[in-house]
């Protein structure tokens, strides 16, 4: 069956039926920004325990980040947007999500209302995966020891999973944005299971690069956080083809620009394009951005970072 999105809990009504007829599932409570190895063991648990139980393997998450309801000062910047989650939920091969906008209103649910009008009469739970530290309900009332009364008395059973680690670290999404932060792309990739990457557009420029240095094409996206800026060993999707590149994040201090960009030079590239989709995915950090005395001297730096990142995928091994 195709991936099926609901919105709000009458459309997963409408969907899938009422009553003694819906189907059971085994779902997932959570935000999932990153959908870092610690959530993909708890989605991969999921989809197991489904496929056993003849059940939909379901996520139920929310939009927004409910910070950003409850304390917008203190939200963190999100490693991901919707679709992108939703994207990542597919291709694992879950069968549903439930997506709840996240409000004022919402935030007041109580966890035993949650408990029963979501889990219980709309998705007909019938077991729930989360981690040891889930907590849901108004002001987190709720946590696993509650959930795991109510599933005794309303027929579902919680099961409950330890974190993952990385190097002595729990993984989760403040430990990838840390690393970001930090410009340890390959840290962050590590926690992740993949690349870190960004997604947008291109970028219409000033053509300074082309003009002076070498051939870049920029980066136009709504991703809420950046790596530190500096210079990286990246590949860059252009249409369908990735190409492998460096990528400048930052002020490009040479040419004065002074708002934060992100520039790709791509090997084997050189078509002046000043539309289309494009991404970025980084693997490591190579240096810091800095000003140089003038083109000549940036373009023999870029061919010093070219040849870096050429040796890095030389020794690229098949896993992270």
């Amino acid at each position: 069956m195709a991936f099926l999105v609901a919105r709000t809990v009458d459309e997963w009504r409408a969907r899938f039926g009422t009553g003694s007829t819906a189907p059971r599932t085994v779902l997932t409570i959570g935000n999932f920004d990153g959908v870092h190895r610690g959530h993909q063991e708890i989605l991969t648990g999921v989809l197991q325990h489904a496929r056993r139980e003849k059940s939909l393997a379901t996520v139920v998450t929310f939009d927004p980040h409910p910070l950003r309801v409850l304390r917008p000062e203190s939200a963190p910047a999100t490693l991901m947007p919707l679709g992108e989650r939703l994207q990542i939920f597919d291709e694992m091969g879950m069968d549903a999500a439930l997506v709840l906008h996240f409000d004022h209103a919402f935030s007041l649910v109580s966890p035993q209302e949650f408990v029963q009008d979501i889990l219980v009469d709309a998705l007909r739970a019938k077991a729930v995966l989360l981690g040891e530290n889930f907590r849901f309900g108004h002001r987190h009332a709720g946590d696993v020891n509650l959930l795991s009364e109510m599933g005794h008395r309303l027929g579902f059973e919680v099961v409950t999973l330890p974190p993952v680690e990385f190097r002595g670290e729990i993984i989760s999404s403040t430990a990838v944005r840390d690393a970001l932060h930090r410009g340890n792309v390959s840290r962050a990739g590590r926690m992740l299971g993949r690349p870190f990457s960004l997604h947008g557009e291109i970028q219409h420029g000033a053509g300074i690069g082309r003009k002076l240095v070498v051939p870049t094409l920029n980066l136009s996206t709504a991703a809420q956080i950046l790596p530190k800026n500096g210079v990286y060993v990246t590949e860059t999707k252009v249409g369908a083809w990735w190409y492998r590149s460096v990528t400048n994040v930052g002020i490009r201090p040479t040419f004065h620009s002074g708002d934060i960009s992100v520039e790709s030079f791509l090997f084997g590239f050189s078509a002046a394009l000043t539309e289309g989709s494009m991404a970025v995915r980084f693997w490591t950090r190579l240096r810091d951005e800095r000003k140089f005395a003038g083109p000549e001297e940036l373009r023999s730096q870029i061919r010093h970072d070219s040849a870096c990142a050429q040796q890095f995928f030389r020794l690229l091994p098949t896993k992270l």
